[in-house]
This record gives structure tokens, sequence and C-alpha cells, in this order.
């Protein structure tokens, strides 16, 4: 990687534009120096380089790393005084690079004369070295710890570099002291043939216990020589000084009788690790040489050095100090030597760096040696490497497992405490209110916390509850084949019992072990509760269908028209009374049959509104007709009343889905599932046709329909305004249920059948003793008691999930009945038209008869109607019958005599 002479010039000429306007350079130049057999070290260096300078939080990157890189092949003193030149007179600041033994002192060197601060991850060198910074921490104390637990009085030490020599120093230093007997042998120039030679050789002299202190090219060789003749690997014991234990392939000594023990730095379960690993695994192997292998312990170094020389220079922006290369940036090998003048500067800003990166807390004491840093400690086990510990300054060697015990056998469990890894999440783990006011397990609550400490009662063990970092159940990266969450803890020794809501799977039993379930349950959807249907203005209709209402409809105007057609024809309706013989009096005023239509249509109207009317048929075939009406009418408003409550006081919540078939045929739903865990897995492994489409949309939809958390799930839904629907247990989805602001709700069926099972590393001697547990507090019952603890006497919806009801929320609001009040104000609406009509009718014809203007008869008829004043005979006064007019007194008609009257003057 290498720019033009043109560009360079530009560069720099941009720089130091800038330095002189002093300001910042918003390009910093970098060095890079790389040996042979690094192109993942120079992969791991680039990334960084690219994720800094594409960083889009302007605070953490305001200016951008400019590399200026070096790739020595033979690294000799000429050929590294060439490249250090090189760089030198560009101009950086700092240098990142490897070395070997060969070229160590000549870079280092250069380095002090120049006050050019060098970085690097390769083996630490003894003595003092002013301006180089040692990425890779000291191994001496973590080894001298563990040979002090294993307790080897007579080892053999394998070594072939430099670094090799410290720690034989150190460790013949001990010997002396506690009379070992080591065995120590130099491996640099040995072959495969040789290392065979010196394996039959150390097995004749019945050596079984070696400490291997080799790089992990070399080491991967020599182990393959070890598994060469079987019988050498059948007691071999062995530890690795080595900081990347997982970096080396020992896939053969799995289920052979060799224990081997190292170290390892880089702990892959870290979430900037995962994080990481998910944009290294997208590198093209092409231009990244090394990215198709999850990265080495050095790549992780280099990683971290970059993120070192950036926060140092973030520090000096801060700080305002001017780090101008002004008259420095000439020839490295001028006699006497021109030290750069901010170089000290910048040697005690970068020892100041602290920092969180790939290989845990990174941090410097005066030296510039590591300090302050955690290396765990791995055993290989049937199932591969396993965590057994780890060792750090201040607490030494801790190892979480001793030496191993029967499978079932929890003797000498009572004397330590057990970590109890679990996952934040209600209502299995929550904290207490206050919670700062408690310690350890005092501060959390919640189902699985109640289930711990029965299960710890049972086997009789302490134990300290864990909550997993990364906040995850537990799933294997496809491509790193690394597990995360709770799993991740048990399988890589953080932990020894998870209790949690981890379900049960094929997957994670390849891995942990389980006990038998202390919970059913199932995959369930959730969504947002729909919104009460509010009743419509004629709801009082909705007792009865809409065609039953048609239908009582026709049946009262074919009723009505039976009645009056019976009523023509039968003889008994008609009254046809004839006036006495001998009198002269009018003929009755009553009609001759009293069931018109209209009257048929009103006798039918009151039948129906069970109210009756002043007339009733006399004919057997009226009464006929009547009878069965009234019947019909008993059973429909007998029926109508009986739901008329029902439905006017119950607010229906209509679903937009009812269960996974429904989900999958539309689209206007998004539906999705925790990122990582069992329900995921659930759909991508699934082969029913439903769910391998549900699975489709769900991998492909943007923006991605998965949530890191239940939490964030729920959220979702709460606030999706119906337009998401969260796919998880059905455990959660009922506690989420019972709880304000009461808004989501479970439907459908479960879409499978497992259960919740405590979890325990494979081999573990607690497994046998914590299934009885679980068994035992079934059998007592005790697991129901906790479920409804936690899930229904706490519950803040009430039974129907809807939310605390108080008895006026059972009365008829106006919207249950206001059709009924629109009927009568529309009735005596058009009663108050229809009097209108007739006053209208009536006085027109009153104005034709008495030949009146139309406006004056209405006025007559107004005044009536108001003051109900009438003229003499009964007839209204107008201007055509004057006031002066007189009548005899009322005379009473009798019969043969005549009505007499005065005569008008």
């Amino acid at each position: 990687m290498r720019i033009s002479s043109r560009d360079w010039i530009l560069l720099m000429f941009s720089g130091f534009w800038g330095l002189t306007m002093g300001a910042f350079p918003s390009s910093v130049q970098i060095g890079g120096l790389f040996i042979r057999n690094t192109d993942q070290e120079y992969t791991a260096f680039r990334l960084a380089i690219f994720l800094h300078n594409t960083s889009p939080n302007a605070s953490e990157a305001p200016f951008n790393l400019v590399p200026h890189v070096d790739n020595i092949e033979t690294a000799n003193s000429f050929a590294v005084t060439n490249a250090f030149c090189s760089q030198y007179s560009r101009g950086v600041f700092a240098i990142f690079g490897l070395y070997d033994k060969r070229s160590v002192h000549t870079l280092t060197s250069f380095c002090s004369a120049l006050h050019i601060s060098l970085i690097t991850p390769s083996f630490p060198t003894e003595g003092e070295s002013q301006f180089t910074l040692q990425l890779r921490p000291s191994i001496r104390g973590a080894l001298l710890s563990l040979l002090d637990h294993y307790d080897w009085n007579k080892f053999v030490f394998l070594y072939d570099t430099d670094r090799g020599y410290a720690i034989l120093q150190a460790i013949m230093e001990k010997a002396g002291q506690n009379n070992w007997q080591v065995s120590a042998i130099c491996v640099e120039n040995f072959n495969d043939a040789s290392y065979r030679r010196l394996l039959e050789d150390l097995d004749r002299r019945q050596e079984k216990k070696f400490v291997i202190d080799l790089e992990a090219e070399r080491l991967q060789n020599m182990l393959e020589q070890v598994m060469y003749p079987q019988k050498h690997h059948d007691h071999f014991i062995s530890l690795l000084p080595l900081k990347g234990f997982k970096d080396i392939n020992l896939e053969r000594f799995m289920h052979g009788g060799a224990n081997v023990t190292g170290f390892q730095l880089v702990d892959f379960s870290n979430p900037m690790v995962i994080k990481l690993m998910q944009r290294w695994n997208k590198l093209d192997q092409r231009e990244y040489p090394g990215s198709d292998a999850p990265p080495k312990y050095t790549s992780a170094l280099t990683y971290d050095g970059v993120m070192v020389m950036a926060e140092a220079f973030r520090n000096l922006r801060r700080q305002k100090v001017d780090i101008s290369r002004r008259g420095n940036a000439g020839d490295c090998l001028a006699n006497p030597a021109a030290p750069w003048n901010q170089g000290i500067d910048m040697e005690r800003t970068l020892k100041q760096v602290r920092l969180q990166g790939l290989t845990g807390n990174v941090q410097f004491d005066h030296y510039g040696r590591r300090v302050n840093y955690t290396m765990d400690v791995f055993e290989l086990k049937n199932n591969g490497p396993r965590r057994i510990g780890y060792w750090n300054d201040a607490d030494k060697l801790v190892l979480i497992q001793d030496s191993p015990l029967l499978p079932n056998d929890t003797s000498g469990m009572e004397n330590r405490t057990v970590v109890v890894t679990t996952i934040m999440e209600g209502p299995y783990v929550m904290l207490k209110k206050n919670s700062e006011m408690y310690e350890g397990n005092d501060k959390y609550e919640g189902y699985c916390v109640d289930l711990a400490s029965e299960i710890a009662k049972h086997i009789g063990i302490k134990y300290k509850i864990s909550i997993v970092p990364d906040g995850k159940y537990g799933a294997r990266d496809p491509e790193t084949k690394i597990w995360n969450g709770m799993v991740g803890e048990l399988v890589y020794g953080k932990a020894e019992i998870a209790v949690a809501p981890l379900t049960i799977t094929l997957v994670r039993e390849e891995v942990i072990d389980f006990s038998k379930p202390f919970m059913s349950l199932g995959i369930s959807i959730m969504i947002k509760k729909p919104q009460k249907s509010k009743p419509g203005v004629f709801s009082f209709l909705d007792p009865l269908a809409y065609e039953i209402w048609m239908c009582i409809v026709f049946a009262y105007i074919g009723v009505s028209v039976v009645l009056f057609l019976v009523s023509r024809f039968s003889p008994y309706e008609w009254h046809t009374e004839e006036p006495e013989e001998g009198t002269d009096g009018p003929p009755s005023d009553q009609p001759p049959n009293e069931f018109g239509i209209f009257n048929s249509l009103w006798f039918s109207l009151g039948a129906f509104m069970q109210q009756g009317c002043d007339i009733s048929p006399r004919s057997l075939s009226g009464r006929i007709v009547g009878g069965v009406w009234w019947f019909f009418t008993l059973i429909i408003i007998s029926s109508y009343t009986a739901n008329l409550a029902a439905f006017l006081t119950v607010e229906r919540m209509v679903s937009p889905i009812e269960s996974a078939e429904d989900l999958a045929k539309q689209t206007d739903i998004a539906y999705g599932t925790l990122d990582s865990g069992s329900t995921k897995e659930f759909f991508r492994r699934s082969k029913i046709a439903v769910y391998e489409k549900m699975w489709g949309y769900m991998k492909s939809a943007e923006p991605t329909v998965f949530t890191k958390t239940t939490a964030e799930g729920v959220a979702r839904v709460r606030k999706s305004k119906g337009k998401y629907a969260f796919l998880l247990e059905s455990t959660m989805n009922e506690y989420t249920e019972q709880r304000k602001p009461c808004d989501t709700m479970k439907v459908g069926g479960n879409l499978d059948s497992k259960g919740y099972g405590v979890a325990t590393p494979k081999g573990s001697q607690l497994r046998s003793a914590v299934n009885l547990a679980v068994l035992k507090l079934n059998e007592q019952g005790l697991l129901d008691k906790l479920k409804n603890k936690w899930w229904y006497d706490k519950g803040e919806c009430g039974s129907g999930g809807g939310g605390e009801k108080d008895k006026s929320s059972q009365a008829l609001s106006l919207s249950n009945v206001a059709g009924v009040f629109y009927i009568l104000v529309g009735g005596l609406g058009l009663a108050m038209l229809v009097a209108l009509i007739e006053f209208c009718y009536k006085s027109r014809n009153e104005a034709k008869r008495m030949k009146l203007t139309f406006t004056e008869a209405m006025r007559n008829k107004a005044r009536l109607s108001i003051t109900g004043s009438v003229g003499e005979n009964g007839r209204v006064l107008t201007p055509d019958c004057p006031k002066a007019v007189h009548t005899g007194p009322p005379i009473r008609q009798s019969s043969g005599l005549a009505l007499v009257s005065s005569e008008l003057p």
C-alpha cells in the first residue's frame, strides 16, 4: 500500500498548512511495518483504520488515519533500516510494527533515538525501551501460577524465540526455589523428523509433562508429531503458554488421553468481539488475506493497537498539543540524530491510553508494558476447549472448576460459590425497587430467582446470580461457530448453571445438558390489542340479523294485507245497521268495516309493539290472523330482548389475524422474532410450508423484523399501531398481556410445544442433582405456585386482561342508545310535518268551500289551532259572517221536531 510522490506532497502540504494555522491536522500520518507471514495482522490493521475513518460519530473520528505501510520480506537490519527511514521521512507520528528476533533491536533503537513511538503486538522485550508499547501482555505470572496449582516438580520446557528465554529464566528461578527438575530444549531449527526423534527420546525417559512455548504455526506442527506415534499422547500433559488457545487446532487431542491446558486472551463471547466478527466475516479474502479464518490473538492485538493510536491522537487534539513535524522529517541516519520534538508528548499520551479492546482492558505502565489485563485459562475437553478459570494481576489464578468430580457427585460444592447465569427478563429476573440498597442476589426478584433459590436449597450449594453480559439466550454464529448468550457462558466455563427461560433444543443439547422441563410452552403470536368497537347509532338492531329485520317488515306488511282481505270477505266484519223504523235519524258515523288497509296496518303495528289498539277483529278468520301474529311477535320480541342487553353492554374487539396462516397470507402486518433464540431457530429449520413461507419473509424483510431483546419486540408491537406482530414464547406473551398498559394480546394457538430447562455444562457434576431438584419441585406443586404468583397474582390487567373495571363501566352510554333517540326525534319531526301538510290541505279545502283566499283560510285555521275559539253554529268567524248575527238558544233535537232559528234582519 504505497502512495505516489505527488499524492504524498499534496497530503503533507495540506497537513502542514493546517498545522501552521494552529489546528490539529485532519489527516494523521501513521506508519505500518509488517514482516513475513503476517497477512492476517495486516488485514486487521486495514480493517481497524477503515472502521475508524468511516465512523458515523464525528466526536470519535474528528480526523482520518492515513497509513504508510512497508512489508519487509527479509527481516534483516538493512531491510528494517530502509523501511523505518522511509516511514520517518514521510512524517509519521507513530509506527505500528511487528518484528522478530533479528529485527527487534534495530527497530527499537531507531525509535528511541528519533523519539518515534512503536506500538507492537510482537513478543515483549526484556529491559527498558522508552518508546516501545508492548500490546502483548507477559505470560510469566500466569504460567508460574498454573505450575504452582498443578504442583509440577518435573517437566520439559520447549521454546523457540527470545521470548522463550525470558520465560525460561523465570521458570529456572522458580525451580531453584522449589527444587523443580526442568529440562529446557530449544526447538527453533527443528523439522518434523527432529520433533519425532525428540518425542521418542522423551517418551523413553518417561517424560509426560511439557510446557511448550512456541509460536502458533510451529506449535501446530509439533502437536501433529505428538499424534504421529499414537503411544506418545496416551498420557501427554502439556501447558501451552500461548495467548491464543483457540488459534490452534486441537481436534485430534479431544478424544485421546492427552490433557492440554493453555491461555486465551480474546473472549469470543464479548459483544465487541462479536460485532467485529460480523464485519470480519464479510471481508473478501482475495482483497483481505487471512479473513477466511477467525482472527488470531495477534490480529486482535493489531486491531487494539490502531485503537490505542486513535485514542492517543484524540487526547492530543483535546489538549491542543502541536504535533507538527516541521524540521524533523529529514534523514533518520543524520549524525547526530535529530529526534522529533513532540515525540515525548506522543509517547506519554500513548502510555496514558486506557480502553476496552478485543483483548480486554488495554492499559500500559510507565515502561509501555500491558497491565491490569485478564487471561482466561482453557482446558481441552471431549467437546472442545472449555474455560476453567482466569488469571489477572489482582486475583492471580482463579479456577472456576476444580479437579474433576464424579458426574453425579456434589460433595465439596458447599464450600464454594456456584455461578448461576441468567437473563434480565420479566417476570423471570427483575431488579427490585431500590435495588441499589441491596447487594448480591438480594437485588433481584422473579420466577427464576425463586426457582434458583429452591434448587440451591435442595442441592445444598451457595450460588451467585450473574446476568449474561450480551443479553442473549444463546445461539451459534454460523460463520465463527461461536456460542453467545447464556449457552456461551456455560460452554466456555464462565458459569456452571443457567436458570432462565432457556428453551430445550437439539442444537443446544449437543453442547450443554438440560434438566427436565420446569415449564411447558410454545411459540405464540402477540399483537397490539385492537380498539374495542363502539356500538353504532343503530346498535339496538344488532341482536337480530338484518335478514330477520327484513323478514319482520315483510311479515308485518303481509299480515296487514291478509287481515284486510279476510275482513273484507268475512261478513262478520261488516257493520250494516239500518235506522230504526219510524226514526229519521242520520245513519251511524261508524264505518261499515273497521279493518280498512290503514286500520289493518295500525292493528298489526300495535300488536308488534305490544301496545294494542281500540279495534279488534270479530270474525274467526280475523282472530286467527291476529292470534298467529301475536304469537309471532311474542317469540320475536322475547328473543330480541334477551340479546339486547349483551349487545348494548359488550364492546367487541375484532382481531385482524387469528393464526399463523393469517399472518403468512397477508403483507400489511410485519412479523418477526428474537434475533438470537430458539424461536428464530424453529422457523429457520421448519419444513412446514406455512412456516417456511414465514421464514422466507422474515429473513428478507427490510427493515429487519428481528429484535435484540423481548422488551424491544414488545415495544415495537405497542408502537406499530397494529402493523407488527411478535412471535415469542407463550409464557412471556401471557405475562405481557397482564402488564400495563394492557394493550397487547395473544391470538391463536401455540405453533409448537416445548419446554424451559435448567442448563449445566456437559458432564457437570451438578446435572443429576439439578434434575432431581426440578422433579421434586414439580411434584410438590411449587412450580405451579410460582407461576401463579408471578403471572396472575401480580397481574395488573385483571382476569380479562383489559384493565380494572368499575361499576360505572357497566352502565350504558349515550352511544349505545343514540339510535333510539334519533328515531324518536325523527318520528316527532315526521308527525309535525304530516300535521303541517294536513293543516295546509284542510285550509285549501276550507278556502274553496268558504270562497276565501288560501292565506285567509290558513289564518283562520291558525287562530282556531292557537285560541280554540269558534264562531256561531260551530263555525269560525270570518268577514263573511258578521259578529251581529245571533242565534237562538240551542234547541235539543228530538224526534219530530224541527230546528227553528231567527231570521236575519
